[in-house]
This record gives C-alpha cells, structure tokens and sequence, in this order.
C-alpha cells in the first residue's frame, strides 16, 4: 500500500515539473481587418474576414488552424474553422483570411429588440472573438484567445 502511493506520488511530481518547465505561451491577439459578403440570404451569410494575428511571445508560431466564434452585443454571431496554415513570426504578426457562417438577421432582430426595451438605439456595441489557436508543433498544440472590444455605430 505504501508503494502505491509512493508510486502515485511520483507520478504527480513528475508531471508537475513537465508542466513547470514547459513553455508557456501567451495568447495571440487577434483583430478583424476587413470583411465583405461572400454570399448570402435572409438566414445566412458566408462572409470572409481578414484576421491580424500578433504574437507576443518570443518564439515563431507555426499555425494550422483556427476555430472560433463572434458575438456581437453578446449575441452569437457566427462561428466555424479555419484551415489555412500560416507562420507568426516571433513578437511580429500576420494576417489571414477565413470563413465566417453568420445569421446576421437573427443576430439583429434580437439586438434590434434589446434596443427598443432600452429605449433608444446605442452609440457602440460590444463584440468578442473566442476560439483557439491549433499549433503545428510542440509541446503545446493549442492557445485559447478571446479579444473583447467596442464597434462604434456612427
């Protein structure tokens, strides 16, 4: 019985200094730079976002893909993958295109409605970007990010 647990404790420790001397990464920060329709209906709309990617770490990151989702005012916009391949070089950035799957009118109706029961329509709405980076190598083969920011509706 005593070696079990001295067994199992060895175990934690071991894993325990992987984990410490792993590295560690900080998220990327991730930036719409243009979207436009692709195409589209009433109930949905493939749009193609251009995406800034900046890495703030000290080594490149070898991206093969990206999952996410948008929401707006906190309204799920669009969601989906993106499987292009890409290198952030270390403390630089890149950009890259990918698919966005929207229901633009059913996100906003509800917003549309929000604003009526608030009494009048906002100045900026809220945004946030979620998801994770997918790493071609390492150690470490995913970094979650979530960007939050204001869009200005002047």
């Amino acid at each position: 019985m005593l070696r079990k647990r001295l067994a199992l404790l060895l175990v934690f420790a071991l894993l325990s200094a992987c984990g410490a001397l792993g590295p560690r990464l900080e998220a990327p920060k991730l930036a719409v730079a243009k979207v436009e329709l692709v195409k589209g209906d009433l109930f949905e709309q493939r749009l193609r976002a251009r995406m800034r990617v900046q890495n703030p770490n000290d080594r490149e990151l070898r991206v093969r893909g990206v999952t996410y989702t948008i929401e707006l005012g906190g309204e799920e916009l669009g969601r989906g993958l993106s499987g292009s391949s890409f290198v952030v070089p270390a403390r630089g950035e890149a950009e890259f295109d990918m698919l966005v799957t929207a229901n633009l009118a059913g996100t906003l109706l509800k917003l549309l409605e929000r604003a009526r029961q608030s009494g009048g329509a906002p100045n900026e709405i809220t945004y946030q970007l979620r998801g994770e980076v997918k790493l071609d190598s390492g150690l470490i083969r995913t970094v979650p990010f979530n960007e939050k920011g204001q869009l200005s509706l002047r």
